[in-house]
C-alpha cells in the first residue's frame, strides 16, 4: 500500500513509474489493430453476400465473375476503412482539444495534469464536478459524497470519509475510503493517494468485460433495417428468378451464375462507406463551426432531434453574473450582508461557481481577523453552502443560499439591527420581497447566520435555528443571439424545453424578454409528486420546468424518450451528467464539469444556441445525402431485377451476361462516391428526420418499376429495331440501364424540380456525367470487347436520349404524386 508523503511524488519518480505501469488510460472500445479493423469491414452483411456469391462463383468455374465480386467487396470494404480510418484519427485530434486534468501534488506543488499521467503513489485533490482519475485510497474527506453510478449503477451519490469502516460492504464499491476511477465527487472536497492506473483499476477491468456491448444508436438502427430489407429482397428476386431460367433454360450453371450476378446487383454494397463518408464530412463541417464530434453517427442524431432541453443560465442568458443589490428585510441596502456573503464566497472551497466570483468581485472585506475552521458544502438537495469562522467574537457558521432553504432553516431574522422570531407574517413579507426582485428578473440568494459552540464535527444538520440576515440579488442578461437561435429551432421543428434549477418568477422573466412563448410551467415539487405515467402525460404540452433536482431532471429525459421524442439536452454540471447520458443526443462545452464532457456525446467550444441550430441543420444534411443513395439505390436496382425476370420469360438468351451485370452495378455505385458534397433543398432541412425503412419499401415498390418500363422498351428497339444480336442486346441494355440508373439521381435528390428549383453540386453533377460518358465509350475500348460489349449505333444514342428524357419526366410526375400520398422523407 502506498503511502502519502507531504511533497507528493518528484517529477524523475513520476516518470519512473510511468515506465513501470503506462500511461492511465482505458479505451472503453477494445482497439483493433489496422489489420483487424480492415478485416472487420468485412463482416458487414452486404460484403458477406458478395462473399458468398464470390465462392459460388469459383467452384463453378467463373473465374472472371468472382474475380469482379471480389474487387467489389474488397473495394467497398477498402474504401469505408479509409474513410473510417481518417474520421477516426481527425476525431481523435478534436478529443484532445476538450482536456480532462487532475489537480496533483508534485513536488509539494500543486499542479494540474492530464488524466494518462497520473501513477501510483500520486496524491490527489478533488472538488465537485471533478472525475476520480484513478483508484484512490481517501486520506482526508470533507462531506465528501462521490457518484458511483457508472460502477454499480446506484443512483445516489455515496459518503466517502478517510476511515476505514467495512462493517457492511458487500462489495469493494462499499468501502468507505476508497475511490474508484469512473466515478465522479458530487458534493465536497477530499485528497487520496493513487493505488491503481489504466486497465488495472476496477473501471478499467469492467470495460474490457462491456468493451464491444453498445446498444445501437437511432442511426445505425435504420442502416441494419435498410441492410437487412434489401437482403430479404434479393434472396426471394434471385431465387425466382433463379426459378424461371432454370425452367426455360434448362441450363442449371448458368441460371445460377445469372441469379449470383443479380444478387450482386441488388446488394447496394457501397453503403457503409457512403454513410462513413457523409458522417466524415459532417464531422468536419461542424468542426469549422467549433463542435466536436465524439461519436460519429451521433450527427444524425441531432437531424432526427425534436425535443432539445437546456439549462438557462449562459445558454439563454450571457453566463456574466453581476451582483445588483444586497438588501436586509426591510429591502434596504445593508454593507452587513453583503459581508457576511463575501465571507461564505470567499472561503468556501467547493464548487467554483459565477455567483461566488461576483461577491468576491464587487467590494473586497479585510479578512485577516477571520479563520475559517470549517465548511458545509454545496450540494443539490440543499441548495445552500456554509462556512464556519472564528473571529473575537467566537465560531460562527454563516450560510448562503436558496430563499426557500434558509427560510426554512431560520428561526430569526433582523430588523433594525435586532434578532426578531421569525414568524408567519414576517416569513410571508420576506418571501414578498423575494418574488418581487424574482419578477425583476434579479436571481436571488438568501445570507444567514448563527453562533455554533466549538468541538464539533460540523455537518448540514447543524444547518439549523439560523439568524436570516438579508438578500443578495443577481442579474444575468440574456444573450442578444438567443432570441433568433430559439426562432431557428422552433422553425426547425425542435421544440425548446427548459429546465433550470431558478424559480418559476426569474425563469419567466427571461423567456418574456426573449419572446420565448412559455406553453406551461411545473416545478419539481410537482414532478416529484407525480409517478413515471403520468409525469408521460403532464409534460408534452410544458416547456418550463422550474426548481428542478438532478433526478427530476433525467426522469423528465426519459419521459419524453418514452413519448417517441429524439431528445437533446445540453448540460455543464455535475448535475447534468444523467440526463447527458441519458438524451439521444448528449451535449455539452468546453468549460464544463469533467464529468459532463467524459459523458457527452458533442461538445460545444462555444456554448451557444445559434451553434446548436447549425449543427440540427448539418445533422439532417448528413441523413438527407445518406437517405438520397438509400432510395435511389434500392428503387433503380429493384427496377432492374424486375426487368431481368421479365426478360428472362421471352428473351432466348440472357438480357446481361453476370460480368456486365456486375460491371453496371460498380459503375453506379462509384457515380455515387461524391454524394456527400451534394446540396440539400432548405425545406428538407426544416423538420425533424428520423428513420422510416416502411417508406423507403413504399418509395423502392412505388418508383423501381418505372424504370422498367423503359428497359422493357430498350428490349423491343433491340429486337425489332436493330434485330440484335446477344452481344448489340447485352451492350445496348447495358448503355441504357446505366444512363437511366445514374440520371435519375437528379429526379430523386429532391422533392422539387430539378435544375430549375433544386440544383446538384458541381462535384456530384460530373462524376455522374463521366460514369455515363465511360458506359457509352467502353464498347469501343479493348476492355468493352474483353466484357462481350460491341459498338453501337448512333441511332441508338438518338432513341437513348429521347428515352432517358422521357424516362426521368415520368418519374417526375410519379415522385410529385407519391409525395402527396407518402410526403417526402
Amino acid at each position: 500500500m502506498e503511502t502519502e508523503s507531504s511533497l507528493g511524488l518528484s517529477t524523475e519518480e513520476a516518470l519512473k513509474r510511468q515506465a513501470q505501469f503506462g500511461p492511465n488510460i482505458i479505451t472503453t472500445q477494445n482497439k483493433k489493430s489496422l489489420i483487424l479493423h480492415f478485416l472487420s469491414k468485412f463482416l458487414n452483411p452486404l460484403v458477406i453476400t458478395l462473399i458468398f456469391v464470390a465462392i459460388v462463383s469459383i467452384i463453378l468455374g467463373e473465374r472472371i465473375n468472382s474475380i469482379i465480386i471480389i474487387l467489389m467487396a474488397v473495394l467497398s470494404a477498402v474504401l469505408s476503412f479509409v474513410q473510417e480510418h481518417n474520421a477516426s484519427k481527425s476525431a481523435e485530434k478534436l478529443r484532445a482539444l476538450v482536456k480532462i486534468t487532475a489537480r496533483v501534488l508534485r513536488g509539494g506543488k500543486i499542479v494540474e495534469i492530464p488524466l494518462k499521467e497520473i501513477v501510483p503513489g500520486d496524491i490527489i485533490e478533488f472538488e465537485p464536478g471533478k472525475m476520480i482519475p484513478a483508484d484512490l485510497r481517501i486520506t482526508h474527506a470533507k462531506d465528501l459524497y462521490i457518484n458511483q453510478s457508472t460502477l454499480n449503477g446506484e443512483s445516489f451519490p455515496v459518503k466517502k470519509t478517510e476511515q476505514s469502516d467495512n462493517r457492511r460492504v458487500k462489495t469493494i464499491y462499499d468501502v468507505n475510503n476508497l475511490a474508484f476511477m469512473g466515478s465522479n465527487v458530487q458534493s465536497g472536497f477530499g485528497r487520496g493517494i493513487v493505488i491503481k492506473t489504466g486497465r488495472a483499476t476496477e473501471f478499467g477491468k469492467l470495460s474490457e468485460k462491456i468493451a464491444d456491448v453498445q446498444p445501437p444508436t437511432s442511426f445505425q438502427k435504420g442502416i441494419n433495417g435498410f441492410t437487412w430489407l434489401m437482403i430479404r429482397f434479393t434472396f426471394l428476386l434471385v431465387f425466382f428468378i433463379f426459378v424461371i431460367n432454370a425452367l426455360f433454360r434448362a441450363n442449371l450453371v448458368e441460371s445460377l451464375l445469372f441469379s449470383l450476378a443479380i444478387a450482386v446487383g441488388l446488394t447496394p454494397e457501397m453503403l457503409p462507406m457512403i454513410v462513413t463518408i457523409n458522417l466524415s464530412k459532417g464531422a468536419i463541417d461542424m468542426a469549422k463551426k467549433k463542435v466536436i464530434i465524439k461519436e460519429l453517427a451521433s450527427i444524425q442524431n441531432f437531424g432526427a432531434m425534436d425535443v432539445l432541453c437546456i439549462d438557462k443560465t449562459g445558454t439563454l442568458t450571457i453566463n456574466e453574473i453581476t451582483l445588483i443589490k444586497h438588501c436586509d428585510a426591510d429591502g434596504r441596502e445593508n454593507e452587513e450582508i453583503l459581508k457576511l456573503a463575501y465571507i461564505n464566497s470567499k472561503l468556501q472551497s467547493g464548487l467554483e461557481n459565477l455567483i461566488d466570483k461576483a461577491v468576491v468581485n464587487y467590494r473586497q472585506f479585510d479578512l485577516k481577523d477571520y479563520e475559517k475552521i470549517d465548511e458545509i458544502p454545496f450540494d443539490f438537495e440543499r441548495r445552500l453552502n456554509s462556512v464556519v469562522i472564528k473571529n473575537q467574537n467566537g465560531l460562527q457558521l454563516i450560510s448562503k443560499g436558496a430563499p426557500e432553504e434558509i427560510l426554512k432553516r431560520s428561526r430569526k431574522y433582523i430588523l433594525g439591527g435586532r434578532e426578531i422570531d421569525l414568524n408567519d407574517a414576517a416569513k410571508k413579507k420576506l418571501e414578498g420581497l423575494y418574488d418581487g426582485f424574482s419578477k425583476e428578473g434579479f436571481r436571488v440568494l438568501a445570507v444567514a447566520y448563527r453562533t455554533v459552540p466549538s468541538g464539533l464535527n460540523f455537518e448540514s444538520q447543524d444547518e439549523k435555528e439560523l439568524t436570516f440576515a438579508g438578500f443578495i440579488a443577481f442579474l444575468d442578461p440574456p444573450k442578444e443571439s438567443a432570441k433568433e437561435a430559439i426562432s431557428q429551432l422552433e422553425n426547425s421543428g425542435v421544440k425548446l424545453k427548459i429546465i433550470t434549477g431558478d424559480n418559476e418568477l426569474v425563469s419567466r422573466n427571461i423567456c418574456n424578454q426573449l419572446n420565448f412563448k412559455i406553453s406551461g410551467a411545473i416545478s419539481g415539487e410537482k414532478i416529484e409528486a407525480l409517478n413515471d405515467l403520468e409525469l408521460e402525460k403532464t409534460i408534452e404540452n410544458i416547456n418550463l420546468f422550474v426548481r428542478v433536482t438532478p433526478l427530476q431532471k433525467e426522469r423528465v429525459i426519459k419521459a419524453l424518450r418514452k413519448n417517441n421524442h429524439t431528445v437533446g439536452f445540453l448540460g455543464d454540471g455535475i448535475n447534468d451528467a444523467p440526463s447527458i447520458k441519458i438524451a439521444d443526443v448528449g451535449i455539452s462545452v468546453d468549460n464544463a464539469t469533467d464529468i459532463a464532457k467524459e459523458t457527452a456525446q458533442i461538445i460545444l467550444i462555444e456554448k451557444s444556441l445559434t451553434i446548436l441550430a447549425d449543427c440540427v441543420t448539418e445533422g439532417r444534411k448528413v441523413f438527407a445525402n445518406v437517405i438520397k443513395y438509400i432510395k435511389m439505390g434500392s428503387s433503380s436496382n429493384f427496377g432492374n431485377m424486375i426487368s431481368m425476370a421479365g426478360a428472362s420469360l421471352f428473351l432466348p438468351f440472357l438480357p446481361m451476361l453476370p460480368p456486365q451485370i456486375l460491371l453496371n452495378n460498380f459503375l453506379y455505385d462509384v457515380s455515387q462516391v461524391a454524394l456527400p458534397t451534394d446540396e440539400v433543398d432548405k425545406d428538407y432541412l426544416d423538420k425533424p428526420k428520423p428513420w422510416n425503412i416502411n417508406f423507403i419499401k413504399e418509395f423502392m415498390i412505388y418508383i423501381g418499376p418505372i424504370s422498367s418500363i423503359f428497359d422493357f422498351a430498350t428490349f423491343g428497339i433491340m429486337w425489332y429495331i436493330f434485330h440484335a444480336t446477344p452481344e448489340l442486346f447485352h451492350t445496348g441494355w447495358f448503355v441504357e440501364s446505366l444512363a437511366t440508373q445514374v440520371f435519375v439521381v437528379y429526379i430523386i435528390r429532391t422533392a422539387k424540380i430539378p435544375f430549375i428549383e433544386s440544383r446538384p453540386s458541381k462535384t456530384f453533377l460530373l462524376a455522374t456525367l463521366a460514369i455515363v460518358i465511360l458506359a457509352a465509350v467502353l464498347p469501343y475500348t479493348f476492355l468493352g470487347r474483353l466484357m462481350g460489349f460491341v459498338p453501337l449505333p448512333l441511332l441508338f444514342f438518338l432513341i437513348l436520349m429521347a428515352m432517358v428524357l422521357a424516362y426521368l419526366v415520368l418519374v417526375q410526375i410519379v415522385k410529385k404524386w407519391f409525395i402527396k400520398k407518402f410526403g417526402y422523407e
